[in-house]
Parts: structure tokens; sequence; C-alpha cells
């Protein structure tokens, strides 16, 4: 994969909107807290892993993280006190982290390595750890949106995005591969760009 997160074409993605959580905070909405759980779970259950725990358990922390979320969202205010909600969000999932590391027992740590962890992560600075949760949510939306653009675009033009953007192919060596014009390649690549953007935003806006 050629992406970078500098390279994300969605990387003027905005904070979660309000709105969004709002309707989180209303234990009613059934379909608020489906969209918000496919956008975080995966997030939490990344930043478990890349702290080494296993499957399992990084898909327990994940639901737990969610739980934790789910009982104290009602009082998170928007922009309380400077407060954005992914760096609220990040010290709920570093909390949860730390006490996974410590709460595993003896004979499953590997020469130490959890307690070098736990170490790290109280140590680590909070914009360490709010960038991490920015860019694997930054990530998970750019997935969905470009599943639903994939879905609904034609396979030239989709192949034309991909060589280029995701392959990281030449505009020459792309309009080669694909038979087509580098205009037309310029041209499609354009248009994904643009629908992947209006369907991140509409992600944001549900």
């Amino acid at each position: 994969m050629l992406y970078t997160m500098e390279d994300d074409p969605v990387n003027d993605l905005p904070e979660t909107r309000d709105s969004l959580i709002a309707r989180v905070k209303d234990a009613r909405d059934d379909a608020a807290w489906h969209e918000f759980s496919e956008i975080y779970r995966p997030v939490v259950y990344r930043l478990a892993r890349s702290h080494g725990l296993q499957d399992a358990d990084a898909q327990d922390l994940s639901q737990r993280v969610l739980f934790s979320v789910a009982q104290a969202i009602p009082k998170w205010q928007p922009h309380g006190g400077g407060i954005r909600f992914r760096h609220w969000l990040s010290r709920v999932a570093k909390n949860a982290l730390i006490n996974a590391l410590t709460r595993q027992p003896r004979d499953q740590a590997d020469g130490g390595s959890d307690a070098f962890r736990v170490l790290n992560l109280q140590t680590a600075p909070g914009t360490e750890q709010e960038r991490q949760i920015d860019w694997e949510y930054r990530r998970q939306v750019f997935r969905r949106a470009a599943d639903l653009v994939r879905s609904r675009a034609d396979e030239q033009t989709w192949l034309a995005f991909s060589a280029t953007m995701i392959d990281g192919l030449s505009i020459a060596d792309a309009a080669a591969n694909l038979k087509l014009s580098e205009g037309s390649i310029y041209a499609a690549r354009s248009r994904i760009i643009r629908r992947l953007r209006d369907a991140v935003r509409q992600l944001e806006d549900q």
C-alpha cells in the first residue's frame, strides 16, 4: 500500500460531528450507536493490538472501552474545557489498556514485556495516544467511505483511482495498463477522490 498519513485523500477529515455524539447519548437511538460502534470499535481494537494484546484480548478490550463510553458519554459535553471527543476517548482507551496489561496473569508475561508496555503507556504524552486514535479513526472512516464509493463506481473508474493512489503507479503506467488515455486517468481519479470526500462527510453527518 502506498498510502501514508500525509497522503490520505481525506486528510482534512473533521472532528466527529457533535450531532452524532448527541444522538449516541440517546439510549433509544440504536442506529446512532451502531454507527458509532462501527467506526470506533476497530479503532480501539487496532490500538490494543499495536500495544501487544492478542486478538481475543483486544476484542474484549474494545468491547469494554465501548461499554465505558456508553456509561460516560451522557456526561460528556462538546468541547467542554477545551477537550475534544477523540482526546477524551483516547484517555478512556489508555486507561483500559493499562488496566488490561496490569491484570494479565504473571505466566502470560514475556520477559517483563508487559511491564514495559505499561510503563510506556503511563509515560507517553497524551498527544501521542490522541494522534494514534485520530489516525485510526481517519483510516476506519476512509475504509467505510471507500467501500461505499467502490460499490457505486464503474470498474474502470475505480481501477484508475486504485492504480495511481493505492498501487502507486504513475499516470503513464496506469494509462498503459488500463488502455486509457492519461487524461482519462486524471479525470477518473479526481472523480473518485471527490466522491470519497463526499462519502466521508455523509458518514460524519449521520
